[in-house]
């Protein structure tokens, strides 16, 4: 219990190690894309496309990541979070570019008091580590070395990724990007590491809150067999199955934007399990701070004036508004 902030302490409940919500049987309803011919085949581009339109989501296979890699991500992702309390935020001081949140979004600052338009508690805390500085990351610590050389490795594969995805969704929507990598700078790439205490009790409240990623691209990777993750399809909550050697990809805000709202930022959030803690790591890509945005649906903007604004309006009012805020008057 001394591992997790405190605010969270209370949320979480034990249970006894054989009690562990199972994966249900019933189909996947995500569309499930294939990396490795998705370049090739028309038919794995057409169910790409419709993805993208119609979900902002989709399960990734053949992505090319070692599946040792996922599990030792996971593993090492543990130890850290078994840390005590006042060795994670030791760990992060000003010299270090690795940032730890708890209990806000990773864009608000944590261990800050909320403001009253902000009482809500998201029941997570995680670490924001910055790719391109990765290096710079010091500690005493032996395994937050090999820690830090896993980082480095899945970020150089997930950018990988995300730069052919966001290459065929640029010539299926027929844009002029120029150059393309601004709209999506691989020094921007960040990942987040998250855990979720377990709680039975639903009026706890969410993991994570209701929202779209501000991203071009998030990729996922989940813990195998402990749920939590549901987006918003047709009014309807669908849980994201966590399956083994699969990786999950939703577009963002940045995405949405680019494409002039014909794909879509995806809606989600995060439930606690019920009887096990969650640990999920999370990659986000976004344009260039400074490139502009331009679309028919929202006035010129750049990521850094789209940020400014999800952090002044989660300060001012308790929520992110997001693209809303910057379409035509």
């Amino acid at each position: 219990m001394e591992s997790y902030p405190p605010i969270l302490r209370h949320s979480q409940h034990h249970h006894p190690q054989d009690s562990v919500d199972l994966i249900h049987e019933e189909s996947d309803p995500l569309p499930v894309i294939d990396l490795q011919s998705l370049t090739q085949d028309m038919n794995m581009n057409k169910l790409f496309e419709e993805a993208c339109k119609h979900w902002g989501l989709f399960r990734l296979v053949n992505h090319g990541v070692p599946s040792t890699l996922l599990t030792q991500l996971q593993d090492q992702a543990k130890q850290l979070f078994s840390l005590s309390f006042e060795s994670k935020q030791a760990l992060c001081s000003t010299a270090n570019p690795v940032t730890y949140f708890w209990g806000t979004p990773a864009l608000s600052p944590s261990g800050t008091a909320l403001t009253k338009a902000s009482q809500r508690i998201n029941r997570v805390e995680g670490f924001n580590i910055p790719l391109c500085k990765l290096s710079q990351f010091q500690s005493q610590l032996p395994q937050l070395h090999s820690f830090r050389l896993l980082l480095l490795e899945y970020g150089e594969c997930l950018s990988r990724i995300a730069t052919t995805l966001f290459q065929v969704m640029v010539k299926n929507l027929d844009l002029n990007l120029q150059p393309s990598s601004s709209y999506m700078a691989e020094n921007t790439g960040m990942l987040r590491v998250y855990r979720y205490p377990n709680c039975s009790n639903s009026n706890v409240g969410l993991g994570m809150e209701v929202h779209t990623d501000s991203s071009v691209l998030s990729i996922l990777n989940q813990e195998n067999e402990v749920s939590g993750l549901e987006v918003l399809k047709d009014h309807r909550w669908l849980t994201v199955k966590p399956i083994s050697n699969t990786l999950i990809v939703n577009l963002g805000d940045m995405m949405q934007a680019i494409s002039d709202d014909k794909y879509k930022s995806v809606t989600h959030r995060v439930k606690l399990n019920n009887h096990k803690e969650r640990i999920s790591v999370c990659y986000f890509v976004f344009p260039e701070e400074d490139h502009e945005i331009k679309s028919s649906k929202y006035r010129p903007f750049t990521y850094s004036e789209f940020r400014a604004q999800v952090q002044q309006d989660t300060k001012t009012i308790g929520y992110k508004v997001g693209l809303p805020r910057f379409e035509h008057t």
